[in-house]
């Protein structure tokens, strides 16, 4: 097959080309050359930006196109509508975010985020702003889209750094501060299982929505840090430490990856059934934080982490939970 690419050289895009590739498929990668310009010498490179300027694509036709790099729903028209009978399927990679308080087991049909389509250029809703991608997608290509809506994504080149907080703090052994409560349900999917399913769904003519969450049984957050430990065999020990604890010395959410305050977790319980019954399967989370370790080992030590606590912060916290009278 012939595939278009909108994006691809950086985490989830990069994995699809590297399957899409791998199963002989002929792509094409249309970017701006800015990030990672010199991979895959052996795809076509098509330069250009999607806000602005199309003309790469013109007078081309693919057999699908995946838009790995769609924000906004403007760019996303605009590459729709630019493709419009010179692709077979317009292929879009949104989120389970676009879910509006998903309740625990929410499918494909749960009610979605809703923003006004007036406001999409100065709204910051990432989820409300996807929704409006989606209707952009289905309502130009009404039979031949397929929407992809992954949770977190995990695996090597992963630029957000949630799992891979996880992967690094654990592997320095020792104690690891880890927020109760350790029976919160989470989800994550290794970016290649994404990325291998959806290619075989594109072999296959695919089309609809589908959400693509893992793993397959239901993960606490205690057993997913647990076969990190396993994975990466460290004799790093768990220190579990209470929410009170935690946000009165002012730790927020966004600084431990996966904890999520309070008991409403639908965002973690997401149904992924219609996936896995078209295909979608999960390698052993172990395996995902090893592969995960080889790649932060070769990062420069002056990278700077978008998640999780620094050292100092992590030494202090513990040093503090264990002192509390």
């Amino acid at each position: 097959m012939k595939l278009l690419i909108l994006g691809g050289t950086q985490f989830v895009g990069r994995h699809i080309v590297e399957a899409a590739l791998a199963a002989g498929h002929e792509v094409s990668l249309f970017h701006r050359g800015q990030t990672n310009p010199d991979l895959f010498p052996e795809a076509e490179h098509l330069y250009g930006d999607r806000e602005a300027d199309l003309s790469p694509l013109a007078d081309r036709r693919w057999d699908a196109v995946i838009d790995t790099s769609g924000y906004t729903p403007g760019p996303v028209r605009r590459s729709a509508e630019a493709l419009k009978g010179r692709v077979g399927q317009y292929v879009f990679i949104s989120t389970v975010s676009v879910y509006d308080d998903p309740p625990s087991g929410a499918d494909e049909s749960a009610p979605l985020q809703r923003i006004d389509p007036a406001e999409a250029s100065t709204s910051d809703s990432y989820g409300g702003l996807k929704v409006l991608c989606e209707e952009v997608v289905q309502d130009i290509y009404p039979r031949d889209h397929l929407i992809i809506r992954p949770g977190i994504v995990a695996g090597p080149h992963d630029p957000t750094d949630r799992f891979t907080y996880w992967v690094r703090r654990i592997h320095q052994s020792g104690e690891v501060l880890a927020p109760e409560r350790r029976d919160q349900p989470v989800q994550v999917i290794d970016a290649r299982d994404l990325a291998a399913w959806l290619v075989r769904l594109i072999e296959r003519g695919e089309t609809g929505v589908f959400n693509a969450t893992g793993p397959a049984e239901p993960l606490t957050l205690e057993e997913m840090l647990t076969a990190i430990k396993r994975g990466l065999r460290t004799e790093a020990t768990l220190t579990w430490v209470d929410a009170e604890f935690l946000t009165r010395h002012g730790v927020s959410m966004g600084e431990l990856p996966f904890w999520t305050l309070g008991q409403v977790w639908g965002a973690f319980q997401i149904d992924s059934s219609r996936a896995q019954a078209h295909g979608l399967t999960y390698r052993p989370l172990a395996e995902t934080a090893r592969d995960t370790l080889a790649w932060v080992l070769e990062r420069p030590p002056t990278h700077k982490w978008r998640a999780g606590l620094r050292d100092d912060q992590h030494a202090e916290l513990l040093s503090l939970w264990h002192a509390r009278g």
